[in-house]
């Protein structure tokens, strides 16, 4: 992997952090790749004055069938950022897996590894967006609970050469721990997306290093109640006390805080008009990826990928809303207070 740390540091001030970064460490990795092993669904999206409360029924706004899915979404964001995107993923053999195909290929994102399922429908997800942004998700996992270690292992030649190598766990937990061993063994860097959160194997753990939890996903893999930064760092104490390398944890308009070694860092969300938060996470893992990838130190990787995650709240749909390397180049971010950094 390029080690670009020299090349490649960020400004002291993370609100300043532009893409010319970016664009050196493009000219100088030109052969960067990602491998994202993950699910795919096709998200069906209401707008709605707010979430109704269980058992209540209200009347909503707009309708979007929009690609999604949190390997798909991660898969699309780093192909759009300008990096060559492999995807392995299980596809229902229907109108869904067929319109996310073709769109994956729209995208650019490279799809040998991506198998249409006869026996399974394509996944699902029923997403709620209410006027502030915010969300409420339930997914019916169809094909994706197919994506087997064997999957895997076909593409175990692409994870050997990848930057970067990135899964979820929307997908079976064996596939996941098996994309995590050819990641070590080949010592490329592995990056876990926890969500939705479940009780990992310590082994699994020690293998991950970058793990990006949002607030309650850190909650559930910790038992610490993370409502602000000083409480995400407890909460990244002890994912790294687990075995863990590093832990980036987000927590949406609260920014996300980075604990890497003794380093404990806050990077305050960047200030803008939030419209559809449900990719956001997916937008900062994707960036990540590719920072990583490209050799990016983790907090230049971060500051990037905070900017990533603001342009993609600002849009309607998963993948449609995921930026381009142009879109961040030209984001100016608002004036902000300044990360807070110890050590």
């Amino acid at each position: 992997m390029f080690d670009l740390r020299g090349l490649c540091e960020a400004p002291s001030q993370p609100s300043t952090f532009k893409l010319q970064t970016l664009k050196r460490c493009a000219i100088a990795a030109v052969n960067s790749r990602v491998v994202v092993v993950g699910s795919s669904n096709m998200d069906l999206v209401v707008r709605s004055p707010r979430i109704p409360v269980p058992g209540e029924t209200i009347l909503g706004g707009d309708f979007l069938m929009v690609p999604g899915g949190k390997g798909a979404n991660q898969a699309v964001a780093i192909a759009k950022l300008g990096v060559h995107s492999i995807f392995v993923a299980r596809l229902g053999d229907d109108v869904f897996g067929r319109k996310s195909l073709e769109n994956f290929q729209k995208e650019n994102v490279d799809t040998r590894y991506v198998t249409l399922t006869p026996e399974a429908p394509s996944g699902v997800a029923l997403i709620t967006v209410d006027e502030a942004g915010n969300n409420a998700i339930v997914v019916a996992p169809g094909a994706n609970a197919r994506l087997s270690p064997d999957d895997v292992r076909r593409a175990q030649g692409e994870i050997r050469s990848a930057g970067a190598v990135v899964t979820q766990l929307e997908i079976p937990l064996a596939t996941v721990e098996c994309v995590a061993e050819l990641a070590h063994d080949a010592r490329v860097p592995f990056i876990l997306n926890p969500a939705p959160a479940q009780t990992l194997p310590p082994a699994l753990l020690a293998r991950v290093t970058v793990l990006t939890p949002n607030e309650t996903e850190a909650q559930i893999l910790t038992g610490v109640a993370v409502v602000d930064p000083e409480s995400a760092s407890a909460a990244a104490d002890r994912l790294l006390e687990a075995g863990v390398k590093s832990v980036i944890v987000t927590m949406g308009a609260k920014g996300s805080l980075l604990a890497e070694g003794n380093v404990r860092e806050h990077i305050a969300a960047e200030r803008v008009k939030a419209v559809d938060t449900t990719a956001a996470g997916d937008a900062f893992t994707g960036a990540l990826a590719v920072g990583v990838g490209r050799g990016q130190s983790l907090r230049d990787s971060a500051l990037f990928a905070n900017q990533a995650a603001a342009l993609c709240v600002t849009k309607m749909g998963a993948q449609p809303s995921m930026p381009t390397t142009e879109e961040v180049g030209a984001f100016v971010p608002a004036p902000r207070e300044d990360s807070r950094r110890r050590k």
